[in-house]
């Protein structure tokens, strides 16, 4: 084949070679250090990590979620409404702002002469409200995300995604530079990892057809997704970032017998990504956590949510505190 043959062949087709053969591309790998907590050192590059895309499915499956959950949709938007997106806001009743508020400054005098002792605080400040933040919603994708829930139709991978459509409309108008990423994990070599929204994406169709084709499958090396994760963003300009992440298990993944492996490693992670600005909240699903989360979270830096069902109503309430 002649060197001018290829990109003629390429543009009479107008797609990319991913697109012809209908594969998703697939990143380059990328290498992460692995905590041994039995000698107490790093492995280095031990897990490798790369960076895919699920297959999309019809965006009114999003849709239909937020017309069933038009109730509790409401309930989170008068909490989210709450939070006050960045702007100018005025700051009212202080003794020495830049102005004088004149609708206290009548009252002020109306006190005067009805022989009351006025309200010093006549006057107001106008101040720019920055939030200031960046936040990655990140989701454990594993193979038991497709089990039911007990006592209801539904999966925890359904529920997942209903509380994930749930937090995406809610936030949309705040304006947070805000990600949902997934991950699951085939051994070492092999930690995958989805971007269904990522930062100042608003919440459009084609964020919607992601995560109504969103899948779940094999395990959870949850350290490896947790630096991953904590690479997007550090690359965010905003002072504070969280990291929160939704799963319905422990750390594990098919090429590591002992459990406390991993688990160490997922504490290592946290704490690194602690020093590095960035705090990491767990909200899990798992209702025997307590014998692990709070080891590799901290005490006051996880949630567990013994009704799985409720799950698209408490997470929009949880980011909303956590961001408040």
């Amino acid at each position: 084949m002649s060197p001018s043959s290829t990109p003629f062949w390429l543009d009479q087709e107008g797609c990319t070679i991913n697109e012809l053969l209908g594969t998703e591309p697939i990143s380059d790998p990328y290498h992460y250090q692995e905590w041994d907590y039995q000698v107490q050192l790093h492995r280095p590059d031990w897990v490798t990590l790369y960076e895919r895309r699920q297959p999309k499915a019809d965006p009114a499956i999003i849709d239909d979620i937020l017309i069933e959950h038009r109730p509790i949709a409401r309930r989170i938007r008068q909490i989210i409404d709450l939070l006050q997106p960045e702007g100018v806001i005025r700051q009212r009743n202080l003794e020495d702002g830049d102005e004088i508020d004149l609708n206290a400054a009548i009252d002020a005098m109306v006190a005067i002469r009805m022989g009351q002792q006025p309200n010093p605080r006549i006057t107001l400040r106008h101040v720019i409200k920055s939030r200031d933040l960046a936040v990655v919603v990140l989701l454990d994708l594993s193979e038991s995300t497709n089990e039911k829930v007990e006592g209801s139709e539904k999966t925890v991978l359904e529920l997942t995604r209903e509380a994930c459509a749930l937090v995406a409309t809610a936030i949309n108008g705040i304006g947070d530079p805000f990600a949902i990423h997934g991950f699951a994990s085939d051994g070492r070599h092999d930690v995958r990892y989805f971007r269904f929204k990522d930062f100042k994406e608003k919440f459009t169709d084609e964020v919607k057809a992601r995560l109504a084709g969103m899948q779940g499958g094999l395990s959870t090396r949850m350290g490896a997704a947790l630096r991953h994760a904590g690479q997007h963003l550090l690359k965010q300009p905003e002072r504070k970032k969280l990291l929160l992440i939704v799963t319905d298990g422990e750390p594990s993944d098919i090429d590591e017998r002992d459990p406390q492996h991993l688990r160490h490693d997922t504490k290592k992670a946290v704490e690194e990504l602690y020093s590095r600005g960035i705090l990491t909240y767990c909200l899990t699903l798992d209702a025997d956590a307590d014998a692990y989360v709070k080891r590799i979270f901290g005490m006051n830096n996880y949630t567990i949510i013994d009704q799985v069902e409720r799950l698209p109503e408490k997470l929009p309430v949880l980011f909303a505190t956590l961001t408040s």
